[in-house]
């Protein structure tokens, strides 16, 4: 029976710390690259729309990306189930490059904003099959010595991003379609260590493809995200497209439920969702997206437009957050390595987030640039010390067939979070700004030929504009800004309170090893032959009343026709009193030599 169960559940290989090394190289080069790609044309863009035309489809180029990669995150979690990791992860890298080179080739908006989508689908694959590839080979217990470097690949390509669209923009003999070029030959390096060095066992998962929670789930996510990214700017927001969109998204998320619960394979189970641990790091997730996304997303705006630095060094100023990131996450990630403790760092990281953003939202037009590093290093150790260990607190709650769903599930949270994020804290800077505008144009009584309404262009045209003009929009954008970091601050306070409720169950796989058993001693021994002695005679003694010691030995015999009675005493006879003697035996010098001494004396 025991040959069976080790054939049925073979047993997990263990990797060594440089072969996990090895691994790690080439899933954080594969997801540098492919987060790199999603920021890095923030700076770039006005480039790329004046070049190209289409304003009106300017948020497009940056909303395509998020979206696809929102949605798409579920269905390479249970692909990979029934096609392999290290094969999905290589498909989704081909993808990736495939869609950059094409991005790079773009004669028009359509063709970028579409290139830009299909890059979308293989960044999601690349962030969750990361993660799904490290929670094969690494246990939770040492998981958290390594999540460390994931999670400061995601901030400093977070960062790296706008800083490299920056410095393509800034150098004449390269121009923004090197934007797209530049990560192809980092997909390649890693798609080659990748395949050198990645072998997975082969595990047969009896798994299928779940077509309708998939189209529900996607149709779902597409409603909202349209809803967020057009609301406002497309249509207005009291509009029948806003109506249609919502009606359309619930709709779809109600009939996804239906699709799960009744699905043979689902891509969401709906058993993850009566695990507290995995709710509760997909909420605090969730809201670490928001802050996330919509603190990088506008801090640059505020770094170029109202500091008036180039983007190049609106990129070397968020180096303060990336350094603080990825100490925080290296750090945090060894001390869980060795005390297997990790629920104060993702409660901690929430609250020092909640502070950074509130730090953010009191930054003026003459802040200096200290305080700003300050500021910034505040939110990257926040960031640093939840990320990460919200994804291994939910792959070690979870159970292993569950670990490519729950990862893939708990990515899509924060990718959801970061393109609600991004949505809602535009439209909030958007109406702030222009109210803003509005009144201290009205206050200074200056009255511009466009009305209130104005039209601002890249940060060097502001940096142009007349003086009092000039401070009015500057102003104004602070304010909008402020408005916008503040929001920030309870979306940071709701994760916090969602990592206090998470229990802190023991990570799996620990290194620790346990003593071993110490031998037992002669005394031991005899006292453990005599004990069973006792109950030999205990049980020849028994009267033909029921006892618990008569039916406990009972039950050691085999099932028969005969007496309770008859059975004890029979396992009495044939079992306890020979080993009894056994025990006795081995810890006492054998008959012989007592009686050899015995006539020596």
């Amino acid at each position: 029976m025991v040959a069976q169960a080790q054939t049925a559940s073979p047993a997990k290989r263990t990797y060594t710390h440089r072969e996990i090394l090895e691994v790690m190289s080439g899933l954080m080069l594969a997801m540098l690259t492919s987060m790199i790609s999603t920021s890095v044309v923030s700076t770039a863009l006005p480039t790329i729309v004046g070049e190209l035309g289409g304003q009106d489809q300017y948020s497009w180029v940056a909303s395509a990306t998020m979206l696809t990669m929102t949605v798409s995150t579920p269905l390479w979690g249970k692909l990979s189930d029934l096609f392999g990791r290290k094969l999905l992860f290589q498909a989704a890298l081909g993808l990736f490059v495939a869609a950059s080179l094409v991005a790079g080739l773009s004669q028009n908006m359509g063709q970028l904003i579409a290139a830009r989508a299909v890059q979308g689908l293989g960044a999601g694959g690349l962030s969750a099959l990361s993660q799904v590839i490290l929670g094969d080979i690494v246990s939770p217990r040492e998981r958290g010595r390594y999540s460390g470097y994931m999670g400061a690949v995601f901030g400093i390509s977070t960062v790296a991003g706008p800083l490299l669209g920056g410095f393509i923009v800034d150098t004449d003999w390269l121009g923004w379609r090197w934007c797209f070029y530049v990560v192809v030959p980092f997909a390649v390096v890693a798609s080659l260590v990748v395949q050198k060095v990645l072998r997975l066992p082969s595990v047969k998962r009896n798994t299928s493809i779940d077509i309708w929670g998939a189209t529900t789930i996607t149709a779902s996510a597409s409603a909202l995200m349209l809803l967020l990214t057009l609301g406002g700017n497309e249509f207005e927001w009291n509009s029948f497209w806003t109506y249609f969109l919502a009606a359309v998204s619930l709709l779809t998320l109600a009939l996804a439920v239906v699709a799960e619960r009744t699905a043979g394979n689902p891509i969401l189970p709906p058993r993850l969702f009566r695990n507290r641990t995995f709710v509760l790091t997909s909420i605090a997730s969730l809201f670490v997206g928001m802050a996330l996304f919509g603190a990088m997303i506008y801090l640059p705006q505020y770094l170029q437009i109202v500091k008036g630095l180039s983007p190049t060094e609106s990129g070397l100023m968020t180096l303060p957050m990336v350094v603080a990131l990825f100490l925080a996450g290296v750090i945090s990630g060894k001390i869980v390595t060795r005390t297997g403790r990790w629920k104060i760092f993702p409660v901690a990281g929430l609250l020092i987030v909640a502070v950074g953003l509130f730090l953010l939202s009191r930054l003026h037009v003459d802040s200096s640039e200290w305080l700003i590093g300050f500021d910034v290093a505040v939110l990257g150790l926040g960031l640093g010390l939840s990320m990460q260990l919200l994804i291994l607190a939910a792959q070690n709650g979870s159970d292993v067939r569950d670990m490519a769903s729950t990862t893939a599930g708990v990515s899509f949270f924060r990718s959801l979070g970061g393109a609600v994020g991004v949505a809602a804290f535009g439209a909030i800077l958007t109406n702030r700004l222009k109210d803003e505008m509005a009144e201290m144009l009205r206050a200074a009584g200056i009255t511009l030929p466009g009305g209130s309404d104005v039209r601002l262009g890249s940060p060097s045209d502001i940096q142009q504009l007349p003086g009092p003009i000039k401070h009015i929009v500057l102003e104004s954008f602070t304010r909008g800004l402020e408005t916008v970091f503040m929001v920030g601050v309870p979306v940071a306070v709701i994760g916090f309170v969602a990592a206090i409720l998470l229990k802190e169950l023991p990570l799996r796989g620990s290194t620790v090893t346990p003593p071993a058993a110490k031998p037992l001693g002669k005394d031991d021994l005899v006292l453990a032959g005599l004990l069973l002695e006792l109950v030999a005679q205990r049980v020849e003694r028994a009267d033909g009343e029921r006892s618990a010691l008569l039916t406990a030995v009972a039950r050691m015999a085999p099932p028969d026709d005969r007496s309770e009675r008859e059975r004890a005493r029979s396992v009495a006879r044939t079992v306890l009193r020979p080993a009894s003697r056994a025990l006795i035996a081995q810890a006492a010098p054998p008959q012989k030599d007592l009686v050899t001494r015995g006539v020596s004396q």
